[in-house]
């Protein structure tokens, strides 16, 4: 029997790596997508079971070549983890007309693509799982949240309304609102002053991903939030 196959995008030093890992070291074969070719051979030699898929998640033709050939080496995917983000911060006179375009095609236009690549494989088989690497930034607009906020709200409604059509068809749509700051050399740089207890590990937030693509049909989560104690909600 085959293994089954997850597509991460995003995958990165934090949350799009560690999923990878978790995702393999149960047992599924991982396709690995992000834009860095060399950051991507680096990681699949360190983890067995991954697939490194250098691909631009806003390019049409990237993603549909990207897929194509994750279901000719590996099979049809079950699982879509989209991760990719592009965090776009300044307040409506700071962010100008590109950044404000490239947070919605990396947060939202990327998962509109994924989605339609991987979900007749889904629909032919009865079932799937599409996972969001959401933020509290889409529940609510803050000052200097002008692009990222109305990014990450658009990825969320997407989401919502994937979830309302493919549920009854076997697919679970979850969005997964990660609240806080992910523990990673860069932000341990930027928050030199903080305990261990301000951050969010990436390994853990990979639990939550592989809990909800494993869940029991009969009481799927639609939405979830993580965060450290300490964060302010």
């Amino acid at each position: 029997m085959s293994k089954p196959v997850c597509v991460v995008t995003g995958v990165g030093a934090g949350t799009g790596l560690a999923v990878a890992r978790r995702f393999a070291a149960e047992g599924y074969q991982v396709a690995m997508l992000a834009r860095s070719a060399e950051a991507l051979e680096r990681f699949a030699r360190a983890t067995p079971g991954t697939l490194p898929v250098p691909t631009d998640v806003t390019d049409p033709a990237a993603v549909t070549a990207a897929v194509e050939r994750v279901r000719a080496e590996l099979g049809a995917p079950s699982v879509l983890v989209h991760n990719a983000g592009n965090a776009v911060f300044g307040s409506l006179l700071d962010v100008n007309e590109a950044s404000f375009e490239s947070a919605w095609r990396v947060n939202t236009y990327a998962l509109f693509l994924l989605a339609r690549a991987v979900v007749p494989d889904m629909l032919a088989a009865g079932r799937g799982a599409i996972l969001v690497t959401g933020a509290t930034a889409s529940l609510r607009g803050g000052a200097g949240f002008a692009a990222f906020a109305s990014a990450k709200a658009a990825q969320r409604v997407l989401a919502q309304s994937m979830a309302r059509s493919l549920g009854p068809k076997g697919i679970h749509v979850a969005y997964v609102v990660v609240d806080g700051v992910i523990d990673m050399p860069a932000t341990r740089g930027f928050f030199k002053d903080k305990p261990d207890d301000f951050f969010l590990r990436p390994d853990a937030i990979a639990d939550t991903f592989f809990h909800l693509a494993g869940q029991d049909r009969s009481a799927w989560s639609s939405e979830v939030d993580v965060r450290p104690f300490a964060e302010k909600w």
